[in-house]
């Protein structure tokens, strides 16, 4: 596959293209894979759902989905899941057999290795407390096994973040027994408040920014007139300013343009310096 449009592998529909997306079925296909990348040192990225990317440009390299390694096992109160299993979708689907601990999940887009990389949480909690160990390939292609106490789990980020050469495979996560229907109305009345306060009608990729310890990035944005800013076929949500929605037309470029106005203007105003969520690709 050459000269890909990213639309379909982007929550921000982004316009830019590709050169080579690879789907990998097999650990010993992308092992192949990556030693064929490091012989001819070619650039490449690991991608999940797309859901925490900004690229900028076209990538001129290979991008790979590990959508394949999507194997799901349950004992008792241990999961094993693979690394492109839908997060959103193992989240209710083990709430709705009455495991507790994912809850917080089952509004966030993208894959469970994603979600671990980048420590993804929301209502109080993350991956942190929930992942007990991961299987990934080290950048010497080995298989290896790595604890909670391995991944350096702080918000939203983690050992994976900072050490990209090391590509989760599948993860092993503790959940509880909990009451199934209060576990179904938490989740409901959290999506309520969701579908009242987020714009989850458009594109985009989630918070934009970390929130500072005083107050919510949101509400900064709205303070320095950012609320509905348009660069493009981008614009901050009139609905909710920490995002970043899009008409399916936009670049990157556009996001990014968005991102550095909100960041300089927030900085002028509060001398607070907000913190990306999202990956600029470059």
């Amino acid at each position: 596959m050459e000269s890909i449009s990213l639309k379909d592998y982007t929550t921000y529909k982004l316009k830019e293209k590709v050169t080579v997306l690879v789907e990998p079925e097999t650990q010993k296909e992308l092992t192949h894979l990556l030693e064929y990348i490091k012989e001819n040192k070619l650039s490449y990225k690991i991608i999940g759902g797309g859901s925490n990317l900004i690229f900028q440009k076209d990538y001129e390299g290979i991008l790979i989905r590990l959508n394949a390694f999507d194997t799901l096992k349950i004992e008792d109160t241990k999961v094993q899941v693979g690394a492109g299993y839908p997060t959103l979708k193992l989240a209710l689907k083990l709430s709705r057999m009455g495991y507790t601990g994912l809850e917080f999940a089952t509004g966030i887009p993208g894959t469970i290795g994603g979600a671990i990389f980048n420590n993804a949480g929301a209502y109080g909690s993350d991956m942190g407390y929930v992942v007990e160990s991961i299987l990934v390939i080290t950048p010497e292609l080995k298989i290896k096994r790595m604890y909670n106490r391995d991944l350096d789990f702080h918000y939203r980020t983690s050992f994976l973040k900072q050490h990209p050469d090391y590509i989760c495979l599948e993860a092993s996560l503790v959940l509880k027994k909990g009451n199934k229907e209060e576990i179904i109305e938490i989740i409901e009345d959290r999506k309520k408040r969701r579908l009242m306060s987020q714009p989850l009608e458009f594109p985009s990729a989630g918070s934009v920014f970390r929130n500072p310890d005083d107050i919510p990035a949101g509400k900064l944005i709205e303070e320095v007139g950012l609320k509905g800013y348009q660069v493009g076929g981008a614009k901050v949500s009139e609905k909710h300013a920490n995002f970043i929605v899009t008409d399916g037309t936009a670049s990157g470029k556009d996001i990014v343009a968005i991102i550095r106005t909100i960041q300089k203007k927030v900085k002028e105003k509060y001398q607070i310096d907000l913190i990306l969520e999202q990956e600029i690709v470059e």
